[in-house]
């Protein structure tokens, strides 16, 4: 039953058979592990599935609630990137903040107060009630409208929640000062972006990372590999919606993600520490080494 739906999802999402090699090895195991932590807890469990971008973390969230929902429990799930501000909130910021924060994606650029108020809904939720969880549209840069959000019904037994950062902890303010890319030498002179995006790392997104009661890495073996897999991912979304507006071509995708690696070097080196669970993958995206599940 099980290596059915695994082999369904792998279809859908355009997955190769490896893919389906290692769900059943690995994500199928963890699966169990998760289902155990349920059942041992009287409250809902936070699950976080933390990873760089095009890591698999939205895939595995979705596999892993789907096989959760094949035994009975009631699963909410959503990415961090659900709640990024929409595209004229984040104008508006950038021209009170900092130009580069029109760009989504980096702390600050989220809607951490909805974020806080769903997720608290989740872990308190009565059978006689319903919340309404927001999606954003990628190729569009934008939220989407209301009307297509995803509901959310009656209590649940686990909540899973995936992102870039998922985590992650504050930087050292030193650590900022000396730019590590074109970027942040030319755009963010004064650092004033890269300390505003730390700040804001610093509040509300602890607030939320605090209540993960089990984080999973899917980590990286480096940042130029997670360039390589972040066109795999424009490309995809250039094949399922090829008139969309906010689609990057290979310059405009080299600038995109450097807003991102100060933020995913600093993962890459403090979350293998603070995870539970950590699947390290290799250039191939296969997962080369486990640890952390028994």
């Amino acid at each position: 039953m099980y290596s059915q739906l695994i082999k369904k999802i792998a279809e859908i999402e355009s997955l190769p058979n490896s893919y389906v090699s290692d769900a059943l090895r690995y994500f199928l195991p963890l699966a169990k592990v998760i289902a155990k932590k349920i059942t041992q807890s009287n409250t809902p469990v936070v699950i976080g599935i933390s990873g760089a971008q095009g890591t698999g973390k939205t895939t595995l969230n979705y596999l892993l609630s789907q096989l959760l929902t094949e035994q009975q429990f009631k699963i909410a799930q959503f990415s961090l990137d659900d709640f990024y501000l929409t595209k004229n909130e984040r104008n508006l910021l950038a021209s009170q903040e900092h130009p580069l924060l029109c760009t989504r994606g980096v702390p600050g650029t989220h809607d951490t107060g909805m974020l806080l108020t769903k997720l608290d809904g989740l872990l308190h939720q009565t059978e006689n009630q319903k919340i309404k969880i927001p999606k954003f549209i990628k190729a569009e840069d934008d939220r989407a409208p209301e009307g297509n959000w995803s509901t959310v019904k009656g209590s649940v037994d686990a909540i899973f929640m995936d992102g870039w950062f998922v985590g992650a902890t504050p930087l050292d303010p030193k650590m900022l000062e000396d730019p590590i890319n074109e970027l942040e030498k030319t755009e963010d002179i004064t650092c004033e972006w890269r300390n505003f995006i730390n700040k804001q790392l610093s509040g509300n997104y602890q607030k939320i990372f605090s209540q993960i009661n089990f984080l999973i890495l899917l980590e990286a073996p480096s940042f130029t590999q997670i360039y390589g897999w972040r066109q795999l991912q424009e490309e995809k979304l250039r094949k399922r919606n090829p008139k969309a507006r906010a689609l990057m071509d290979d310059d405009q995708l080299s600038r995109f993600i450097q807003h991102y690696e100060r933020l995913t070097q600093h993962c890459l080196s403090i979350l293998p520490e603070l995870a539970d669970v950590i699947f390290l993958l290799d250039s191939d995206h296969r997962i080369a080494k486990c640890s952390g599940l028994s």
